[in-house]
């Protein structure tokens, strides 16, 4: 499977560029699935104008999202504040998945950061469950940034079916070295292909820390490709890879986690190897 990967910085509260943006970007590689980061289309610090930039089902956001798809024969997952349908006022902070033909789906953020400079809980309602997506034939795992430093939420998906770890995020260049080393763990952990897309910029004096990257089904880091683009800024970068979905299915038994923690969910002990 083709992945790009766009390691970019939004235009904050302007969807419509973003959207053109984005468009540009998956026209640069032919990919299977292109990968934008959290919050991309409406961009990070929205305070009050939460509510007027979130997506809604069937909006003309929407409706871009599956254009740019269709035109493109590529998945495209990124990340935008999605009002909470049947529950007026709430908003989720949502990873979308939105394929050239069929349904979208999505993914919302597990666990909200409330600390340091992140004030996420005055903003988004958080979701209490995590569900694999369909993309080209593999199930896909989708979370968002501070969703990786829970193992039970990576767990949930390994064992929903999941072949490859797609993480979106917009972290702080502090957390950065955290992550890298995180992420390796989550792909030994579940014997799943990990991808990371981080964005970059500053908004309001908070520094976006990139580190975009990806991980096989036993850790081990995947060579990255540049793509020459020419919309891109200084920091900004697209990113193209191969995973092979496939691996998590080779690598299980020789490793049997995933096995051994669903006997032990059962009730049962788990059997010498």
């Amino acid at each position: 499977m083709r992945l790009l990967l766009g390691q970019l910085a939004p235009v904050r509260g302007d969807i419509d560029r973003n959207l053109e943006r984005l468009d540009a970007a998956v026209r640069a590689a032919r990919s299977d699935l292109a990968i934008f980061p959290e919050l991309f289309l409406s961009g990070y610090g929205l305070g009050d104008r939460v509510h007027a930039l979130s997506l809604r089902p069937g909006d003309r956001s929407f409706e871009s999202l599956r254009r740019i798809a269709r035109s493109a024969t590529t998945t495209i997952v990124v990340g935008a504040p999605v009002a909470l349908e049947g529950r007026r006022g709430e908003v989720e902070n949502v990873a979308l998945l939105v394929p050239p033909d069929g349904p979208a789906s999505s993914q919302s953020k597990r666990y909200l950061p409330n600390f340091g400079p992140f004030e996420e809980g005055l903003a988004y309602t958080p979701s209490d469950a995590s569900r694999t997506v369909g993309a080209g034939g593999h199930r896909i795992g989708l979370e968002i940034c501070y969703d990786a430093f829970f193992p039970e939420v990576s767990r949930d998906l390994a064992l929903d079916g999941a072949e490859l770890l797609v993480i979106i995020s917009a972290s702080p260049v502090t957390s950065r070295r955290l992550f890298e080393k995180l992420l390796p763990a989550r792909a030994i952990e579940n014997a799943f292909p990990v991808v990371y897309v981080n964005r970059v910029g500053v908004e309001d004096g908070f520094v976006f820390g990139g580190g975009t990257g990806a991980w096989d089904a036993r850790g081990e880091p995947l060579p990255l490709e540049t793509i020459a683009w020419s919309g891109a800024g200084d920091e900004e970068r697209l990113y193209g890879v191969d995973v092979d979905p496939g691996a998590s299915a080779r690598w299980r038994p020789f490793r049997p986690v995933l096995r051994d923690a669903a006997i032990r969910a059962a009730g049962r002990t788990p059997r010498p190897p």
